[in-house]
């Protein structure tokens, strides 16, 4: 049973710096509900909340809970944790990240983004899109929007745009109108336990649609997505999109313009009584696609489809969606938060269009045991499509390590130069020494990774010229 958001109390979310904890506090704080939070260490994040009027705590301990009456936690936070504890004790009201998301929507007609990937970026191109169309939507998203400045708002519009997570199964406490599905792959499995499993909890999640004025938006170029339109069948409002000479919304031709190294995607999409064409200023194929997307729900929600297109060419990306780092001795570096095979690959390939021509180096690192295990041989396949690549230790995350689990199940498959780089200081000077003026350098991972970026940016300003095997300078 959905809750009254003025029922809640004075809520505390365990874990409230990070993405989405924070975009749910920033939710409540829009309508006026007291919160309060801690995590590990002081953030940009938790300034930016006090700022906005709630109490902010750097540190875990049971006095932080103080008049709480509900408490929030995401699935990272473990039993141990001593404000869990106290609450527990105390008979407070403990709900999911999701479910506290799901009450502060405040019975607005929900848009909820799922997808093993591209999720994210689909939020937020839905949300910039609605925005610039006049809609005024409130929104919850799980990264940084730089068209938006924040990611989560409570606005006036009748609409709330979710991004929703699958990874724990927490997208089912939600009740959307429309449910945007971008892709179905076997992942998580260290939660579902097999691909069975992930495909049969999106089979779930289209049947909390409406009967009566649901709808399903779903590509009809990924074979997870179209076998799930498949088995939710005629019951239900279905909308496809993608290259498919059978989407309902078809995207046709193709091309760039302007330079390579900052060219636009132009496109037309075809269908549901209309015919538009749009320009994307991020790279790759799957932005396309998440495009398309979005575009389908504006036309879904009455959005006038030349509205719709200015507002998807004014999207510029999300935090660590192939987001620029910086650039030196004319090599360009960029981050990017792949950490399944399929997103790895999407995300090499956009960079071999960028690059045009020139080379593209990696420093990946594996995110979680239970994902390497699983697909080790599928992220070397991913990996070779760089020319060369450095893989860190696995970032744990939630996970205890695993005997006989290490990067070196994906180096010793790799097709291409490098390898298994547990230094990340020494990772990052190799890839200096092979990277040349037009060349591609791209962190990529869900960890802590990112925060290398900016030091690549200057040890690839620190190096000296040296020749290679031509005797050219690089």
């Amino acid at each position: 049973m959905t809750l009254s958001i003025d029922s809640l109390g004075k809520v505390h979310f365990i874990g409230l710096g990070g993405a989405g904890m924070s975009a749910v506090a920033r939710v409540m704080l829009g309508q006026g509900v007291p919160v309060s939070g801690s995590d590990a260490a002081d953030s940009k994040g938790l300034r930016a909340l006090a700022a906005l009027g709630a109490e902010v705590h750097v540190g875990h301990a049971a006095k932080n809970l103080g008049t709480a009456t509900t408490v929030v936690v995401s699935t990272a936070i473990r039993p141990s944790n001593p404000e869990l504890i106290d609450a527990r004790a105390r008979g407070l009201r403990i709900l999911h990240r999701s479910e506290a998301l799901a009450h502060a929507m405040g019975g607005k007609d929900v848009i909820a983004v799922a997808g093993t990937h591209g999720k994210t970026t689909t939020t937020a191109m839905v949300t910039v899109m609605l925005q610039a169309a006049g809609a005024a939507p409130s929104f919850a998203i799980g990264g940084d929007v730089a068209a938006l400045g924040v990611n989560a708002e409570w606005a006036d519009g009748r609409v709330f745009v979710a991004e929703a997570d699958e990874s724990d199964g927490s997208f089912l406490n939600y009740s959307p109108r429309i449910a945007v599905v971008t892709n179905v792959e076997a992942d998580h499995l260290d939660h579902y336990g097999s691909a069975a499993a992930v495909f049969e909890a999106f089979d779930r999640f289209t049947a909390l649609l409406p009967p009566e004025d649901g709808t399903l938006v779903a590509c009809l170029d990924d074979d997870g997505a179209a076998a799930l339109v498949r088995r939710t069948g005629a019951g239900k409002r279905i909308r496809t999109y993608g290259y498919s000479s059978g989407a309902d919304v078809m995207i046709s031709g193709t091309r760039s313009l302007g330079s390579t190294s900052n060219s636009l995607l132009s496109f037309t999409l075809d269908g549901l009584d209309s015919s538009q064409e749009l320009q994307l200023g991020v790279p790759g194929r799957y932005n396309i696609l998440n495009a398309a997307a979005a575009f389908s729900v504006g036309l879904e929600l009455g959005i006038d489809p030349a509205a719709a297109a200015a507002g998807l060419a004014s999207f510029s990306g999300t935090a660590r969606r192939f987001e620029a780092k910086g650039e030196s001795a004319g090599v360009r570096v960029f981050d990017d938060y792949a950490h399944h095979p399929t997103e790895v690959a999407a995300a090499l390939t956009a960079a071999r269009t960028v690059a045009g021509g020139h080379s593209v180096h990696v420093i990946f690192q594996p995110h979680l045991f239970s994902r390497t295990r699983e697909f080790a041989a599928e992220f070397a396949d991913a990996l070779s499509l760089a020319d060369s690549v450095e893989v860190l230790d696995i970032y744990a995350a939630r996970e205890d390590p695993v005997e006989g689990i290490t990067s070196r199940l994906i180096t010793d498959r790799l097709a291409v130069a490098g390898g298994y780089a547990p230094d990340p200081q020494k990772a990052m000077r190799d890839i200096s020494e092979r990277a040349a003026p037009g060349d591609i350098v791209l962190t990529v991972g869900a960890g802590d990774v990112t925060r290398l970026g900016p030091e690549l940016v200057e040890v690839l300003g620190q190096r000296t010229p040296h020749s290679d095997s031509t005797g050219q300078n690089r």
